[in-house]
């Protein structure tokens, strides 16, 4: 059966290439990152806000780690910044040589992330940052980059809201009764798709959980943030004090912070580590210090006899 995973991964493979036609285009986009670092601006001030997700992690330096779904090499840049030794990755071949070129990192590979070229155990992380959504199959991907991992992986992505919201659920649940197509007409991305041809997929902690314990992974670990902010307009202010735009941003960061602390909303964003050994007392630690919670899972008592 035909499920048309192949043409979605040609697309995404295809679409940088599209977007940036020559070299002079394809270096700029290298160039606008860098640029970005140095005025630290807002768009800089959301990634640095999801890459520091990991950081908890990185409390052992020499840990290895792998980068998925990195087509600009962004995400493996801030371990190398670190003195960590990381290899970035993504289906497509038309940036990450532009990045090695201009120092943002040494190693990096063309993987497609159902079917990786490395070895069984061969980093210890690897982190998949707003990739995960773009998967056809992302149940596939996740299996493949715990056979790669010796520890662990990290998602970084959207939450699906209603796995979150008990009122949410229960509107549904009426709506469904009288009609399944009628909460679309209020909930316009329900079903939702991007321009090159994949399914949206959004994390859900109950899933994640599902999943860990459907493979018998000993814990995960699960932080959320809000920081669905980024506008092309303001994407070059400066992320201080000086931009009416990024106080804005702040004083509406604080409320949401506020409520999902309160669990009235569901963060906008979740980093889910799923770990494939148990996480020592040490890195336990560093992650509650960041404010992840660590859920502990039972081995199955039909196996581990």
């Amino acid at each position: 059966m035909n499920f048309k995973n192949e043409s979605s991964y040609e697309a995404h493979s295809a679409w940088y290439g599209k977007r940036y036609t020559d070299r002079e285009q394809q270096l700029a986009a290298i160039r606008r990152w860098l640029k970005d670092e140095r005025e630290k601006n807002i768009n800089y001030w959301i990634q640095q806000q999801m890459l520091e997700l990991a950081d908890p992690l990185c409390i052992d330096q020499t840990k290895t780690w792998l980068t998925v779904g990195d087509g600009y090499g962004y995400d493996a840049y801030h371990f190398y910044k670190k003195g960590i030794d990381v290899t970035a990755s993504d289906i497509s071949a038309t940036l990450l040589p532009y990045a090695a070129e201009m120092k943002l990192l040494e190693k990096y590979s063309v993987e497609n992330v159902e079917r990786l070229s490395f070895g069984d155990d061969s980093f210890d992380f690897i982190l998949c940052k707003e990739a995960y959504h773009h998967f056809p199959r992302p149940y596939l991907a996740v299996y493949e980059m715990l056979r790669v991992a010796r520890q662990g992986i990290v998602l970084i992505e959207p939450q699906d809201p209603i796995s979150r919201s008990p009122l949410l659920l229960g509107i549904r649940g009426i709506l469904d009764r009288l009609d399944t197509g009628k909460l679309r007409k209020f909930w316009k991305n329900q079903y939702s798709f991007e321009t090159v041809g994949n399914y949206v997929f959004k994390l859900s902690l109950r899933e994640m959980e599902k999943l860990a314990n459907g493979i018998g992974l000993p814990a995960m670990a699960v932080k959320g943030l809000n920081i669905n902010f980024y506008k092309p307009e303001i994407h070059e202010e400066k992320a201080d004090q000086t931009s009416p735009a990024f106080r804005k941003i702040r004083r509406k960061k604080r409320l949401l912070d506020l409520l999902s602390t309160l669990s009235l909303i569901p963060d906008q964003f979740l980093s889910i580590v799923l770990f494939k050994t148990a996480p020592d007392t040490h890195l336990q630690e560093s992650l509650k210090n960041a404010g992840y919670r660590i859920y502990q899972f039972p081995p199955n008592p039909y196996l581990s006899r």
